[in-house]
């Protein structure tokens, strides 16, 4: 077992955990009508609750045990889950929603039959739930992605002694301000985790301001996430069709409700260029309840444009002539790098408003340059850097249009010694975790 560096619980932090406990049992029956009522719409929430309470069978072997809340953390995670695997170590990963536990068997569909992984959900955030996950698979160690500080989570994973580490971390900005000074708030069970691993230095200072010593700088894992081989090789065949193969593409991609007005405002300006230099719009919405309000919109507008799920084939062939369309409305899931393997630069959504840019690693993961928002503080690393680099750049919404029409371009090497500079984050990740943890010890 790791040496688990001790945690000196102030009095408020007391005061927090006994409050969440209360919370947790006040709120439980409207919890499980949440569940209830989503289960109308998606089964999948009403089915395994006993899974929310802990209960499972109890497995042969320990387990790695990885918590990834959303479809994107579960992405970042898979190297590093393929890895572990190869090491012939049994992996559980926990997830809150449908969505996450069937990525997660979706992906892994082979080690679920044999044995070697189980999805399922993580249990309600109170010790008795944990405490019977942890007796079914004997957890050698927790991996919690991102941002997630879950005070039952931690505790209780202190209390059986297993060690909990925070990996593919970061604080953001504006949490960071909300509550490094404040006397209830997450950022006091900081050091509660055995040790975190970061993404940037930034992150680093921001973790050991608040208690936390044991820190391991790792980078970011997402750089690492599989690219599907059929996404890329059918990008490359519709580019390569005559009526695109001379003509600039550019994908919005992720745009949110709160900037589709903006988007479409930039979309029409490039549209009213003449018909030669007139450039291919892919337009993703960043949720699939947005798809049709977008698609009407676009209809209002005027604009020539066809959906993804009637313009092209379930193999992502085109159905027909795509000559005169202006605008391809992505309103499909898990084809992201499709979209973005076909454009000649990105526009990443989410950095236009408050709530804060979605990530462009996956752009830059593909050799694209990308344009953001000022609302980079969800995505500080790597766009901070990113945009240092000269591979992103950064403007604000007036400013879009134009950019649009004249961006700045770098050059492939550029790209190139950009991603070199930040690989290996799952390498750096197993060095971390060794230094720390040693099943002999």
């Amino acid at each position: 077992m790791t040496n688990i560096p001790p945690w000196n619980k102030p009095l408020r932090l007391r005061v927090f955990l006994v409050l969440w406990r209360i919370a947790w049992f006040v709120l439980m029956p409207g919890l499980l009508f949440y569940l209830w009522n989503r289960g109308r719409h998606d089964p999948l929430y009403r089915q395994r609750l006993g899974q929310r309470f802990g209960f499972h069978a109890k497995r042969d072997k320990p387990h790695v045990w990885i918590h990834a809340v959303s479809i994107g953390e579960l992405r970042s995670v898979v190297p590093l889950i393929r890895a572990l695997l190869e090491r012939g170590e049994h992996v559980v990963t926990t997830h809150f929603t449908p969505a996450g536990l069937r990525e997660a068997e979706k992906i892994f569909t082979d080690e679920i039959v044999t044995g070697q992984l189980s999805a399922v959900y993580v249990p309600f955030d109170y010790g008795l739930a944990f405490r019977r996950f942890f007796r079914a698979f004997r957890p050698k160690y927790g991996l919690v992605m991102e941002v997630e500080f879950w005070p039952g989570m931690i505790t209780a994973s202190r209390r059986t002694d297993i060690p909990l580490f925070l990996c593919n971390g970061q604080y953001p900005a504006k949490s960071f301000e909300r509550d490094k000074d404040k006397s209830l708030s997450p950022a006091l069970l900081v050091p509660g985790f055995a040790g975190v691993m970061v993404k940037s230095d930034l992150q680093a200072s921001r973790f050991q301001s608040l208690g936390q010593n044991r820190i391991a700088i790792t980078g970011e894992m997402r750089f690492e996430q599989p690219v599907p081989p059929a996404h890329l090789a059918r990008a490359a065949d519709l580019r390569a069709m005559p009526a695109l193969a001379d003509r600039p593409i550019i994908t919005l991609a992720s745009v949110v409700e709160w900037e589709e007005d903006l988007f479409l405002s930039a979309t029409q300006a490039l549209l009213d260029r003449p018909q030669s230099t007139r450039p291919l719009i892919v337009y993703v919405p960043r949720a699939p309840e947005r798809f049709d309000a977008v698609a009407d919109k676009l209809a209002d507008a005027g604009l020539s444009f066809a959906c993804r799920s009637t313009a092209l084939n379930p193999d992502l062939s085109p159905v027909g002539d795509i000559q005169d369309l202006d605008i391809l409305l992505g309103d499909s899931l898990g084809e992201m790098f499709f979209y973005l393997a076909l454009c000649d630069f990105a526009v990443t959504g989410g950095g236009f408003n408050p709530r804060g840019s979605h990530n462009i690693i996956e752009p830059l993961a593909l050799g694209k340059p990308v344009i953001v928002g000022p609302e980079i503080w969800t995505i500080e690393y790597p766009a901070v850097e990113a945009i240092a680099a000269g591979v992103a750049q950064q403007v604000d919404g007036g400013e879009l249009p134009q950019t649009l029409l004249n961006p700045q371009m770098p050059d492939q090497a550029q790209i190139d010694t950009f991603l070199a500079d930040h690989a290996g984050a799952v390498k750096k990740t197993l060095i971390a975790l060794e230094t720390w943890f040693s099943p002999e010890t």
